[in-house]
């Protein structure tokens, strides 16, 4: 075959820039280039490079850090693509993490594949099988795991504590994702036996209340809803301690509770019920409410998405509470 002879019936104008310089032995068959000429072109000298089994680079320069991407993912994925995602350290660079390092300097990029795929690391692809893949975000063109799976991955090579305390602070700090999702996939990947992992997300869940108490506060303030007293605790007159919830309004008998726990024993043990503080927090819930005391149970995620309905929310309860019979009166203290 001629050098000259054009790569169709597919050309490659089909293609993304990248997508020119880093394509497969099957979508090299597809443009009219067969094994042998591909092999020709790899050859000493050559204009080509195969830079992971099947996969070629059409330049004979180092690749960069993108095309060593592309090249993992090409490589790991079924020929007609899919089910192949970027997992890791590389996946934590490209959703924008500052405390993860830049793509350059990574030796080996990290591809999430289903454990039924018939195919080894190789290469700069170190591939990670997993039963269940998630549902893969688009970033820059490329299929990538969400953060809480990608923090589980790279964790699950990192030994060094301050590495893995920076990655995941950051993840709730920086508004990747929350502490809930994070602690869920660790715990599905058996990393919370690791000390320095478990004081980790110790790090993570008090980033994620911090956190979530600044939105709480802005919400009252942005949204017209009248201020309440902030983290105090609950007892009534001479009796038994009821509890402490994050916000208060005694004239109303509102109170609210954040849920920033990460149920980590509950994961473990199969259901909420097995995790003793989720069971101690229903408890004072419904003793709280027994009282007449509203509760509302407000998640991070719900403070950071969706504002204004949380603050429709509390200022309903605090409308409602005149159509209520008056509820005991408690002592508050602070917390």
């Amino acid at each position: 075959m001629n050098h000259n002879t054009p790569l169709s019936p597919r050309p490659l104008s089909d293609l993304s820039d990248v997508r020119r310089r880093v394509l497969s032995t099957a979508q090299l068959r597809a443009r009219g280039v067969t094994a042998e000429h591909a092999a020709e072109r790899c050859g000493p000298g050559g204009p080509w490079q195969q830079i992971l089994p099947g996969v070629f680079l059409l330049h004979p320069g180092a690749p960069t850090s993108e095309e060593r991407l592309h090249a993992a993912v090409t490589y790991a994925g079924r020929p007609g693509g899919g089910e192949a995602m970027v997992t890791g350290l590389a996946a934590l660079a490209l959703h924008r993490f500052t405390s993860a390092p830049p793509l350059t300097a990574l030796e080996r990029i990290d591809v999430l594949v289903p454990r039924t795929r018939r195919v080894r690391s190789a290469g700069c692809a170190r591939l990670i099988r997993t039963q269940t893949p998630p549902v893969p975000d688009l970033v820059t063109g490329l299929p990538v795991a969400p953060v809480a799976r990608a923090l589980a991955d790279a964790v699950a090579r990192l030994t060094d504590p301050a590495a893995v305390r920076r990655l995941l602070t950051e993840a709730v700090r920086a508004g990747h994702c929350e502490p809930g999702p994070v602690v869920a996939e660790l715990t599905r990947a058996r990393l919370l036996s690791r000390p320095h992992v478990v004081d980790a997300v110790d790090t993570l869940l008090a980033e994620g209340r911090s956190v979530a108490e600044g939105r709480l506060y802005d919400l009252v303030r942005m949204y017209g809803v009248p201020e309440p007293v902030w983290n105090v605790d609950l007892r009534l007159p001479g009796g038994p301690h009821l509890g402490g919830v994050d916000a208060y309004w005694p004239d109303e008998a509102v109170a609210v509770e954040l849920d920033t726990r990460a149920p980590r024993a509950a994961a473990a043990r199969g259901g909420p019920d097995a995790d003793p503080e989720w069971s101690a927090s229903g408890r004072r819930r419904e003793q709280l409410e027994r009282l007449g005391i509203t509760v509302v149970r407000i998640a991070p995620g719900q403070l950071r998405d969706a504002p204004v309905q949380q603050a429709m929310v509390l200022r309903t309860a605090l409308m409602a509470s005149s159509d209520r019979e008056p509820a005991p009166y408690v002592v508050v203290l602070p917390r």
